[in-house]
């Protein structure tokens, strides 16, 4: 763990830069529901209010957040003059860092906040912008003065005043303080000189920005939109929404956005490519509660197996590669006739998941047709889309012993605590389940029970360390188990990902950790799968491809502009739109699949079909004949 206290500003550029960030919520929000109007100086309760100020700050710490923002967003010249403590701008802002250190310990970066003056530019008299430039320069001289880890320029419409405010922070202690730019778009998506996403984030890169992100604006999808035009720089991003608009409730403002919603969202930003995802106004300690969970969920954790952590650290990873006393680790060709086939045989997997309710006939049935059409493995998905179904270990159970081809069991991190996912992996392994897809899950935010609590002690990584330690012989706690567990692992992998080198850097943390098979997520663009097996083969693990025949023009609209990681080149979804609803849509869908298999077959391990709303005769017509 990085000695907070002590950091250096490259600790914080290098955390940032790996990414799954937590920033705090909000503090002037936070002020107002503790009773304090919105027209009194917030930044001034430094010196008035600082026990409040700096619970606040220690609540946030609890609730996971690895940045704290000081509590100086309005302590320049020009905004404290509105209040009379002008002549406080050195004692507000140092009292702020003071604050937020004492709050952060080790445990947490601290963050100088920085506003814009609420002046609108080009109403300013001639010469006037030289006391806006000063009234910055004071401000960032003396957060970097007090010993932040970063200055972060906040809510700015106006480019051109964000610029300087940039040109002062960049001067602040000789530019040895990384600085992080952050834009608020309205809701058309431009700046307050009408700028679109693209250009103010070339600007910002010009003009010599650590990171750039979006904060403030709309809310989550706001931020999601705006954040994700803003990658061609290539500069670390940023992400601090709203909790969505406020509203008048009872005389008061309350912002509806509940910390469920962020957690969707805030995993949304962290695949979309963010390094850091944090709450602005209307933020609570439960918010960033969600985000930690999200940050675990796609950007893997901090810590060793732990609720605290997302996953182990490579180097305690490596520590503890070792094999318990009389422990033989079985190789992948061994373990059962899955592991046989891989590298010998084209393989073909076909997703066939319980049912809702308790029937597993119609799965069954299901499996049967698909071992009768020469399918090699069955996939069981754990509660897809977050729905509430039967366990999908009795599933597996009963399509091995009763239909007679191996199960490909998903493992999520959603549901179980760290002991109970032990509970349930060696139950599985007693009960002869032995393939496993480890991946991290959909929040429950997405399915039909929103208010259900999602766990995430760990990440798909962390998971994946998890089932190596116990292939090697030792539990969680690195006890011996009194034998090892042959657990074959795959993991899954997104071709398609919009931060693209990110995904890329995971999968091969994932592969560290001990996959031993990658799935991909649908694909339906060659180059884009072409691309990926490139850039994977020194990884040396074998790949199934991920297909999933459209089923309708609607369908492929869906995938491609909804799920994250998906995406429809428009030449497919033309062919779509052309040949209609029905069983012609299906058949287009089918064919598309068919060309995408013919294209890559000699170039993978084999096939994982994924039939559309539980259509397992669409998976036969996609392999007839290509396969076979």
């Amino acid at each position: 763990m990085i000695e907070r206290q002590s950091a250096r500003p490259d600790d914080f550029v290098a955390a940032l830069r790996a990414g799954g960030l937590v920033f705090d919520g909000a503090m002037g929000s936070s002020l107002y529901e503790k009773g304090n109007l919105y027209t009194a100086c917030f930044e001034e309760m430094n010196l008035s209010r600082a026990d409040v100020v700096t619970q606040i700050h220690r609540d946030f710490v609890e609730a996971g957040a690895e940045v704290v923002e000081t509590n100086t967003f309005g302590a320049n010249r020009v905004r404290l003059a509105r209040h009379g403590f002008e002549g406080k701008v050195r004692e507000i802002n140092a009292a702020g860092v003071r604050l937020a250190r004492e709050a952060a310990g080790k445990r947490a970066f601290v963050a100088g906040s920085v506003g814009p003056t609420g002046l609108t530019l080009e109403a300013l008299a001639p010469g006037a912008l030289a006391d806006v430039s000063l009234a910055f320069r004071e401000q960032c001289d003396a957060l970097a003065e007090a010993g932040v880890d970063a200055l972060i320029l906040e809510t700015f419409r106006q480019p051109d005043e964000l610029k300087l405010a940039l040109e002062a922070a960049r001067a602040a202690s000789n530019g040895k303080v990384p600085v992080i730019a952050c834009v608020s778009f309205d809701e058309g998506g431009t700046t307050a000189d009408g700028r679109p996403p693209e250009q103010v984030a070339r600007l910002l890169a010009d003009w010599g920005a650590t990171a750039i992100g979006v904060n403030c604006a709309t809310g989550p999808a706001g931020v999601y939109e705006m954040l994700t035009r803003m990658h061609e720089p290539g500069l670390p991003l940023v992400a601090i929404p709203n909790a969505g608009m406020p509203q008048q409730v009872d005389g008061r403002l309350a912002y509806m956005a509940t910390p469920e919603y962020f957690q969707v969202y805030a995993r949304r930003l962290f695949k979309a490519g963010a390094n850091a995802v944090g709450g602005c106004c209307g933020t609570t300690p439960d918010h960033i509660k969600k985000i930690v969970a999200a940050a675990r969920m796609v950007a893997g954790g901090h810590g060793p197996l732990d609720p605290n952590g997302g996953g182990m650290r490579e180097e305690d990873a490596r520590e503890s590669a070792q094999v318990a006393p009389g422990v033989v680790v079985v190789q992948t060709r061994d373990k059962g006739e899955l592991g046989q086939k891989l590298g010998q045989k084209f393989v073909v997997s076909v997703e066939v998941n319980p049912p809702p309710g308790l029937s597993l006939a119609s799965a069954l049935e299901g499996a049967r047709a698909l071992k009768a059409g020469g399918v090699d493995v069955i996939n069981v998905a754990d509660g897809p889309r977050a729905q509430a179904r039967m366990g999908n270990l009795a599933l597996c159970l009963r399509i091995q012993q009763e239909v007679g081809l191996p199960a490909l069991m998903h493992v999520t991190s959603r549901d179980r605590n760290l002991l109970g996912q032990v509970a349930h992996l060696l139950a599985a392994h007693e009960m002869g389940v032995r393939n496993l897809v480890v991946i991290t899950g959909d929040p429950p935010k997405m399915g039909d029970f929103p208010n259900a609590t999602a766990v995430y002690d760990t990440d798909s990584i962390g998971m994946l360390r998890l089932l190596s330690a116990m292939n090697r012989g030792f539990d969680p706690g690195g006890k011996p188990l009194g034998g090892a567990t042959q657990f074959l692992m795959a993991t899954g992998a997104e071709p398609g990902a919009h931060d693209y080198e990110r995904e890329l850097e995971r999968l091969r943390h994932k592969v560290n950790a001990g996959a031993e098979l990658i799935m991909t997520q649908p694909v339906y663009d060659p180059r884009v799968l072409d691309r990926m097996l490139r850039d994977i083969e020194p990884l040396g693990v074998p790949v199934l491809v991920g297909l999933l025949p459209l089923a309708s023009y609607k369908n492929a609209e869906f995938l491609h502009n909804e799920v994250p990681g998906m995406s429809v080149p428009e030449s497919i979804r033309e062919r779509m739109r052309k040949a209609g609803p029905g069983e012609a849509g299906r058949s287009e869908g089918i064919a598309i699949a068919r060309e995408m298999l013919a294209e890559v077959k000699d170039r993978v391990a084999g096939a994982y079909v994924m039939p559309p709303f539980g259509k397992h005769e669409l998976a036969l017509r996609v392999i007839e004949g290509i396969v076979r």
